[in-house]
């Protein structure tokens, strides 16, 4: 019996990658570090610590002077084509009482952009003895990224349609043959699909961790669009009505909060980006949420995810650069649950 951890369980580390030359960030290669800078002294300052890849442990260091150093372990020696580590990193799980790392397949979102190096972070992690080889599982012959699936803990998994059914990933599973994988390979249960709310500029095939979020208490938050004139409307008004009609594992319905969708944002040729507060990190003691430089948005959405997590104090990160590579600060790291990595 397998048991997907949800985020909430107790963690030791955030596994992120820093911005890179040869990486899709080289055009704007200075702001995407400070960027990083931003995100990981946000972290330190709360405690938080964070196992870095990166290439150079002198210029690594140098970025990130202003945090504490005791809370960053730097890995050099792991090559990687970009820095979503949440779709490449480990997936954690329970079986039998044992702590599992499952590394599972990563092709780039579908095959839209290089991921060869990405595919072999985790068994690299695993080769170089930073993931012993009692914690690590092979899953690769299946393509799963961590930021297509969200999970209670208790065997429910909620996901996308879109993403999981994609015909550049898996062959195009039907729901049926979808939830049998996430069945046997993370012990799922009660597995609920959405089939709305596709965010404009999403490169991931709608991720359910840009639009609707398993929370304790059998709560999902999700984002909302209250403007009629929005081009989002329809669809998140529909992932809205599909989310009231859903059921968890006992035939109850969900309590559902609605987070507010940021005004739209668009890259220099006018195309808009996917902003969404749904794309917050969920810590220890703290919740971590991504902001646009809008004050009244940013303001409500930290407030509205409090209801969910009463027991977390909530940091915003301005993460307007991550947004211009059409990700986010979820996007950008992947938690570690407490003794998955070797010290």
């Amino acid at each position: 019996m397998r048991i997907f951890l949800p985020e909430w369980t107790p963690q030791e580390s955030i596994l992120m990658a820093l911005p890179e030359k040869d990486t899709d960030w080289d055009y704007i290669i200075n702001e995407a570090r400070r960027q990083y800078e931003r995100i990981i002294k946000a972290f330190t300052d709360c405690g938080v610590h964070v196992t870095l890849l990166c290439k150079d442990h002198t210029e690594a260091i140098a970025l990130l002077k202003a945090c504490n150093q005791s809370l960053i372990s730097y890995i050099t020696d792991i090559n990687y084509n970009d820095t979503w580590t949440r779709d490449y990193g480990p997936l954690s799980v329970i079986k039998d009482e044992h702590l599992r790392a499952l590394d599972f397949g990563f092709n780039g979102w579908g095959l839209k952009f290089a991921s060869d190096k990405d595919n072999l972070v985790n068994l690299n992690l695993s080769l170089k003895n930073y993931i012993s080889n009692k914690t690590y599982r092979n899953e690769r012959d299946f393509v799963l990224e961590g930021g297509s699936v969200e999970t209670d803990g208790e065997g429910t998994i909620l996901t996308t349609t879109r993403c999981l059914c994609s015909p550049n990933r898996n062959g195009g599973l039907t729901k049926r043959e979808a939830e049998e994988q996430l069945q046997k390979r993370l012990g799922a249960s009660h597995v609920l699909f959405i089939d709305y709310g596709a965010l404009e500029g999403d490169d991931t095939d709608s991720h359910i961790d840009t639009l609707a979020r398993l929370a304790p208490e059998n709560t999902i938050l999700f984002t909302g669009c209250r403007n009629i004139d929005d081009s989002q409307f329809e669809e998140l008004i529909k992932l809205k009505a599909q989310l009231t009609s859903m059921k968890n594992a006992q035939g109850e319905p969900f309590n559902l909060i609605e987070l507010p969708l940021p005004e739209a944002i668009y890259d220099e040729d006018g195309y808009r980006l996917p902003a969404t507060y749904a794309n917050y990190l969920v810590t220890n003691n703290y919740l971590f949420m991504p902001t646009y430089r809008q004050p009244s948005n940013d303001f409500l959405a930290m407030q509205t995810v409090k209801i969910a997590f009463p027991n977390h104090e909530v940091i915003g990160i301005d993460c307007t650069t991550l947004i211009k590579q059409h990700g986010s600060l979820h996007c950008a790291t992947m938690q570690i649950p407490v003794n998955l990595l070797r010290k």
